[in-house]
């Protein structure tokens, strides 16, 4: 929704907003903020990337180093960070708060999808389209709730957790801070995964999974350890 595409009018009111990361991710994210119709757009931040690049007609404007210019020029009431990658995701949230401390992280949720009574949203978290988070759920700072993925009843997500597409957990279940549960994956009802862990796309936890770890396969066990900043993801925005 931006004003190439014919709905300038429908943008009169809303707020400005830059969105960190330019990739296949940021394409969804995108659309989730179009399709909420809270902000518009003006554009997009990534060191990778030239100025004047575009993804869905938003263009490129620089880099977190440029976010205090830019808040002042575009009058931006707050960023939203679009990277897939856990880790990567916290890095430039601080590279963010650095650059220009006082800019907000707002959230970002799909009209389609399902967020019941008594759910907490950190800043910065995005929900996808289709996604569903019962009732009595704590969404961490950060976290991303991919499409079609699933947190029943009294979860938690640590910060920077993720679920991604079709992912699902049962009632009561602990997703550690940083850690990721791959496609498909299933987490069964009252299960924790430690923080700074993977749990493999398609994998079953029946137990808990402890911190620091790479786990899949049915019922998922742990393979091998894993560090932070270990990839998991194609490292690109």
């Amino acid at each position: 929704m931006h004003a190439g595409d014919g709905t300038h009018d429908k943008e009169k009111g809303m707020e400005n907003l830059v969105i960190v990361g330019s990739s296949g991710h940021a394409k969804v994210v995108i659309d989730v903020v179009e399709r909420e119709g809270r902000y518009r757009i003006v554009g997009l931040l990534d060191r990778f990337r030239r100025r004047g690049e575009e993804t869905l007609g938003y263009p490129v404007l620089g880099q977190e180093e440029d976010l205090a210019q830019l808040r002042s020029r575009h009058e931006l009431a707050g960023a939203l960070v679009a990277i897939g990658d856990n880790h990567v995701r916290a890095t430039v949230v601080s590279q963010i708060r650095a650059a220009c401390p006082d800019l907000p992280f707002v959230r970002a949720v799909h009209p389609r999808a399902n967020i019941a009574r008594q759910v907490e949203l950190g800043e910065g978290a995005v929900v996808m389209a289709g996604a569903s988070v019962g009732p009595g759920c704590s969404v961490g700072a950060f976290c991303i709730v991919n499409t079609n993925a699933s947190l029943d009843h009294d979860s938690i997500m640590g910060e920077f957790a993720s679920l991604a597409p079709r992912a699902s957990t049962g009632g009561n279940c602990r997703i550690g801070a940083h850690s990721a549960i791959g496609i498909g994956a299933v987490v069964l009802q009252g299960v924790t995964i430690g923080e700074q862990t993977v749990l493999g796309a398609s994998a079953t936890a029946l137990h808990d999974i402890a911190s620091f770890t790479v786990a899949y396969g049915t019922p998922a066990r742990s393979i091998r350890t894993r560090g932070p900043g270990d990839d998991y993801l194609k490292r690109t925005r």
